[in-house]
């Protein structure tokens, strides 16, 4: 079979591999149908990633078809359409006895710590399936594994009907937070500093967009709200200046979302932490998000909707990451297909 493999920084090529085999009850064989390629991947692919080593096989936004299943397997069958979760853990760190399995000391990511999704077949573990309805598209479906990080940043969140929830940075996670924390029930605003990402955000639902280039944030905000501030304040731009805005954003009782990190070190105000009685918490991957996400993507609460932008069959992966390098500013969702 062919698979994609990345063997150190900037060394991209589609090889043969032979085909992995269940090994295990709790093994299930899966034919690859689509892969999403997000930031992380072109970051292991410049070499970038602290955490990958290589050879690698990147893809953790994944689904396909199961194909075998082991003996101990009795809730999947051959044909059946599945997401995969691609975090797997050992089931006994603290992270995991207070249900945060997501950041577990012993976690492994498929297409960082181990080969990913994108070859044509992958063995997973039973617990990494998650069955989808066969008539939504795989290129769609491949979307379910970006809505479950906007689920676990909202839970994070504590987002509520009726919150007034802002959301820093306008990408692919932003929007799908945006969606997902309208599903909640939340009235959201969106800032950026690109034209057409505001724009995108509005026709997916974003009551207020500001362009932080020609806009005061902080005066958007108390503006909205009437002088309350945002209740959850997510930081999916995760800049500096962005990281330190928020403690002025945030209300009263408010609640800070930090999905990512700079290099640089950022001072943090202890002031507003405490008067304002502010909580401030870190979101990584997700926990327990694939089956809710999955149901709304069903329900057709969550979709596509214009988020995936180009789809490219995997042999012509090195044109796909050639598109991301040079042209970033025209992809919303890159897939990458196998097969039919």
């Amino acid at each position: 079979m062919k698979a994609i493999v990345v063997k150190g920084p900037h060394d991209l090529s589609i090889e043969e591999v032979a085909k992995p085999q269940i090994e295990e009850r709790d093994d299930v064989l899966v034919k690859i149908k689509a892969v999403g390629v997000c930031g992380s991947d072109v970051h292991i692919l410049h070499g970038e990633n602290p955490f990958v080593t290589y050879p690698r096989v990147m893809g953790h936004e994944m689904v396909g078809e199961v194909e075998a299943v082991g003996a101990g397997v009795d809730d999947l069958e051959p044909g059946d359409h599945i997401v995969i979760e691609p975090i797997t853990y050992s089931g006994k760190s603290y992270a995991v006895r207070r249900g945060m399995p997501n950041v577990s000391e012993d976690l492994k990511v498929n297409g960082v710590h181990v080969d990913g999704g994108e070859q044509e077949y992958l063995v997973i573990k039973n617990i990494q399936a998650h069955k989808i309805r066969k008539d939504i598209p795989w290129t769609t479906a491949v979307l379910a594994e970006p809505y479950t990080i906007a689920g676990n940043s909202t839970t994070r969140g504590d987002v509520r009907a009726g919150d007034r929830v802002l959301v820093q940075g306008a990408g692919p996670i932003g929007i799908a937070i945006l969606r997902v924390a309208k599903a909640k029930g939340a009235t959201v605003m969106v800032s950026d500093i690109v034209d057409e990402k505001l724009e995108f955000a509005k026709a997916n639902g974003a009551d207020v967009v500001v362009n932080t280039k020609t806009q005061d944030l902080k005066e958007a905000v108390a503006e909205w709200t009437h002088g309350e501030m945002a209740n959850v304040v997510l930081d999916a731009a995760c800049l500096p200046q962005t990281f330190q805005a928020c403690f002025d954003l945030a209300s009263v009782a408010g609640t800070i979302v930090v999905l990512g990190m700079s290099p640089e070190p950022v001072p943090i105000p202890q002031k507003p932490i405490m008067a304002k009685q502010l909580t401030v918490v870190g979101t990584r991957l997700q926990a327990f998000q694939f089956e809710p996400i999955i149901r709304m993507m069903e329900a057709g609460t969550l979709g596509d909707d214009g988020m995936v932008t180009h789809v490219f069959d995997f042999n012509d992966a090195e044109k796909a990451f050639k598109l991301l390098d040079e042209h970033p500013e025209e992809v919303k969702k890159l897939v990458l297909t196998f097969g039919d």
